[in-house]
């Protein structure tokens, strides 16, 4: 069995790592190196040029290929402007949350200069899944996506594919996406929308300059392809479809599901999907257009449409323009998003089975709202003069100045505080058309966790909420999980007559959902993997007003059931993150 071995990394493992190398191959699987390098990099789009953060010089980012059960080492050089930490989405990192990297979460940023080397540990995941920044918003240009094959001797659940392809959507800003964020946390107004969405680095024909880099992706007729897709732009939901062609989606979050044939998909922030694609027109060219999706009442996103081309190898004359989808769902198409959202099933097969917690032990309701915090004189930028927060049971996470699985390992008090509640405050009409009142709207900062006992059965209920007429939908994305999505719905939960609708045969098994406008969902898994691990919205700028709470699972009784040991480094912690020597105001004083 032999390992891959990637870059100039290599170069200085001694015979002894080299040794020990082969070693993990033959007992763990494949051990994988690679080297990234975060610079500054310029590029051309949209007729005017910029400076932006990249890994490799490459928007998106490489491509990290491996199967299922490896170990992956990421060796992370910054030459940037700013602290950067990286996020390997949706992969578990069995008891090893050091290296999951949230920044004040589990780590604090990797500061210009410096480099820090990242161990993930691939376990249960087998399909699409991707890496990110998770400092600030450097994720808009720091992305790329995370391969994981079946593990020798297995194979898909279904006729392997002719060829694949990532499909990776992205939000694109002409300014500096560090001062956008720099000038609206110090306002507390509204953020900057994107200038335009891309498909695999490029806007597409409806943008301006653009026309003559659109992205291709060459087919053959007969041929059947996968589609890797990744949704990794910053504020908004996309549709997506292919002009004349069927969509097969066949895997989620690194989990395959039960075929769904369809003639577009609604993929929000952080999820992947995988999906397959027959090329059985007439040759020629056909649209593939990623288009947002927004139901929230403030209207403030981008309102453009990235597209590239399915083109056909062959002999025929090109036509003079590609064809174009006969249907996408608009902007505000809520029904179509939903109707895509509910057809989610798990395969629940022999060889990839299911196991829904039944015996409820940890049962939590969590409001998703947003709201304001009050700004001395009415001097911010947000309604009345007040600072737009956002929150989870009207807690806004602020991140502390020492990360927080340093202070829970290393026993550091004044950092965090363990009382994240299991209800809101206030029990009201969530979804009514007048939440306007101080004792709505008004949220409280603070970095409050929740603290699991090892192997409990957790329950939670994400509640979305109207205040302040902001209700949308939100993807939520758990830390260190795969959980089971066994329901959701519209309105305000039913404690009462919505658990009968549950399905605990063969709920999506995933890491990131969409908990729907006015609504509710509800999740369960097995806190079985001790650590530290963050829960946010993946909406970048929801995250940035607070919607974040941390879960800390306890160890339990052995070693192989408790966080693994710390490496010899990580990044020292300071508090200059974005804004010099000055606190962000996600943080607060120690």
């Amino acid at each position: 069995m032999k390992c891959f071995k990637s870059m100039s990394f290599l170069a200085f493992m001694s015979i002894f790592l080299l040794q020990t190398e082969v070693l993990l191959c033959l007992v763990q699987g494949h051990v994988h190196y690679h080297e990234f390098i975060l610079k500054d990099t310029n590029f051309t789009k949209l007729c005017s040029t910029k400076s932006a953060l990249t890994v490799n010089e490459s928007f998106p980012g490489p491509i990290i290929q491996a199967q299922k059960g490896d170990t992956v080492n990421v060796n992370v050089y910054n030459e940037g402007r700013y602290g950067v930490t990286l996020h390997w989405h949706g992969i578990k990192q069995p008891r090893n949350p050091w290296f999951d990297g949230p920044e004040y979460v589990t780590q604090c940023p990797v500061q210009p200069g410096t480099n820090f080397t990242y161990q993930i540990l691939l376990s249960s995941e087998e399909g699409t899944l991707f890496w990110h920044a998770h400092s600030d918003w450097s994720r808009a240009t720091v992305h790329g996506a995370f391969v994981i094959l079946p593990a020798n001797g297995t194979s898909y659940p279904f006729p392997k594919p002719d060829g694949e392809q990532v499909i990776l959507f992205a939000s694109w800003y002409k300014e500096d996406v560090m001062t956008l964020l720099d000038e609206t946390l110090k306002s507390g107004g509204l953020t900057t929308s994107s200038d335009s969405y891309t498909i695999n680095g490029e806007p597409g024909d409806f943008y301006l300059c653009s026309n003559e880099t659109t992205y291709r992706m060459l087919v053959d007729y007969g041929k059947t392809y996968l589609l890797r897709i990744v949704n990794s732009v910053q504020n908004v939901d996309m549709f997506f479809a292919i002009a004349d062609h069927n969509l097969t989606v066949v895997g989620a979050d690194g989990a395959y599901v039960k075929p769904i044939v369809t003639s577009y998909i609604m993929i929000t922030p952080g999820q992947t999907m995988d999906v397959l694609v027959t090329a059985k027109q007439s040759l020629g060219h056909y649209y593939m257009l990623a288009s947002p999706y927004y139901d929230g009442e403030a209207d403030d996103f981008d309102k453009s449409m990235a597209s590239a081309i399915f083109q056909y190898n062959g002999n025929y004359t090109p036509p003079s323009s590609p064809i174009y989808p006969t249907y996408i769902p608009g902007y505000y198409d809520i029904d179509s998003a939903r109707k895509f959202v509910t057809q989610f099933r798990s395969l629940a097969s022999a060889e990839h089975p299911v196991d829904v917690p039944l015996n409820v032990t940890t049962r939590m309701f969590i409001t998703i709202s947003i709201g304001m915090l009050h700004c001395p004189n009415n001097s911010c930028a947000g309604p009345e003069g007040n600072r737009i927060a956002s929150g989870l049971n009207n807690i806004s996470f602020a991140n502390p100045a020492v990360d927080v699985l340093q202070a829970y390992y290393r026993n550091i008090s004044g950092y965090y505080n363990a009382s994240f509640p299991d209800e809101p405050p206030n029990l009201f009409n969530f979804t009514s058309e007048d939440l306007t009142a101080d004792n709505y709207t008004i949220t409280s900062r603070a970095t409050r966790v929740k603290m699991l006992d090892y192997n409990a059965t957790v329950e939670i209920t994400f509640q979305g909420t109207n205040i302040m007429d902001s209700g949308e939908n939100h993807p939520v994305h758990l830390h260190g999980f795969r959980f089971y999505v066994i329901g959701s719905g519209l309105g305000n939960f039913d404690n009462v007559t919505d658990p009968l609708t549950y399905n605990l045969v063969d709920p999506p098994e995933v890491n990131t959902f969409p908990v729907p406008k006015d609504g509710w969902a509800t999740i369960r898994f097995i806190a079985n993997n001790p650590g530290v691990w963050f829960m946010h919205c993946h909406f970048d700028r929801h995250m940035s007003w607070g919607m974040d709470t941390v879960f800390i699972v306890k160890n339990g009784g052995t070693d192989e059931t408790s966080i693994r040991p710390p490496p010899d480094y990580l990044p020292a912690c300071s508090k200059n993150s974005l804004f010099g020597a000055d606190q962000s105001m996600l943080q607060i004083e120690e």
